[in-house]
């Protein structure tokens, strides 16, 4: 429906106003807090994406995704029988049989995401980045994380870009896709707005904002503008996409103001794995960090805390 895509305007001012006020809002303490840290663990995508990634690195993560927090922690919250633990373990294509195996001998069910299609930069020819998506669902992947050619939005070949998202999507099979828009790199909001409703016809089941490789990563202006466009695409068309911020996100406090943020702009029902992921490899150590000072009312040393 390219009609939808060239009469958008994005007020750029008022965008950028609202996010100023989000970094302003209160976070939330107490017992309110550590449930909210709670659910940010069920909607991480644990990620090691390094050119350095090992089988036992993965099998280290993959141990950290089933046992997100100490079991000692959730017990003293009455949480050590929810089953908690991360939302998806994502890693390269070369590490999805390394992720699997690891999270099948622990007898747990974890989905294993993969990158794809070129990740980071998406400066491959489109039948390797068919290849290489094919090629992560075979060897097990349930997502894939794949990432849209940036020169086709900074041209505006919106056709062209639908088109390279749908034979992705049918690529991915079975598999759940989620469409990496590497929003630092787009040059607008609007072309934000524009590549976020191209990628959701194309047949995304997820939009995230970047790769974690560029120099701006996930922010709130992007996240208000790319909401905007999963709450319109809803309102259209009655399917609803997922929402991922991925890059930069690092502490708690941050984790707590992005589910605020999808909570207030898309509804209570965003606020499940199913539909929101945060994509992070160093966050769920400052929650559960956090989460030891709530319980202990101390922060913890060092080597109390599993590596993540």
């Amino acid at each position: 429906e390219l009609g939808w895509i060239s009469k958008v305007y994005v007020n750029r001012p008022a965008v950028v106003r609202h996010a100023e006020q989000i970094k302003k809002w209160k976070t939330v303490k107490g017992n309110w807090q550590a449930a909210w840290l709670l659910k940010a663990v069920t909607c991480i995508d644990l990620t090691t994406l390094s050119g350095d990634d090992t089988p036992s690195n993965v099998h280290r993560l993959c141990f950290k995704a089933k046992h997100p927090i100490r079991e000692d922690l959730l017990k003293a919250l009455d949480m050590h029988d929810k089953g908690i633990t991360v939302g998806a373990v994502c890693v390269y294509p070369a590490r999805v049989s390394d992720a699997l195996n690891t999270l099948k001998a622990a007898g747990c069910n974890i989905p294993v995401a993969s990158v794809a299609a070129g990740f980071p930069s998406g400066q491959t020819p489109l039948e390797t980045k068919l290849a290489e998506i094919r090629l992560a669902v075979e060897y097990g992947a349930r997502e894939i994380d794949i990432v849209i050619s940036r020169s086709l939005v900074l041209t505006g070949q919106w056709e062209d870009l639908y088109e390279e998202i749908r034979l992705c999507r049918a690529a991915c099979g079975e598999a759940h896709m989620k469409t990496i828009l590497a929003t630092g790199e787009l040059g607008s909001l609007a072309n934000v707005y524009k590549a976020s409703m191209i990628a959701m016809m194309a047949g995304s089941d997820f939009i995230k904002t970047s790769t974690g490789k560029e120099v701006e990563n996930a922010t709130f202006p992007v996240g208000i503008v790319m909401m905007r466009a999963i709450k319109e695409y809803y309102w259209q068309t009655g399917y609803k996409v997922g929402f991922k911020p991925a890059g930069g996100i690092r502490t708690a406090k941050e984790a707590i103001t992005w589910l605020m943020l999808v909570k207030e702009e898309l509804g209570v029902e965003w606020l499940t794995p199913e539909l929101f992921r945060l994509g992070a490899s160093s966050l769920l150590g400052d929650i559960e960090q956090q989460i030891f000072y709530h319980v202990t009312g101390s922060y913890a040393l060092q080597h109390e805390l599993a590596m993540a």
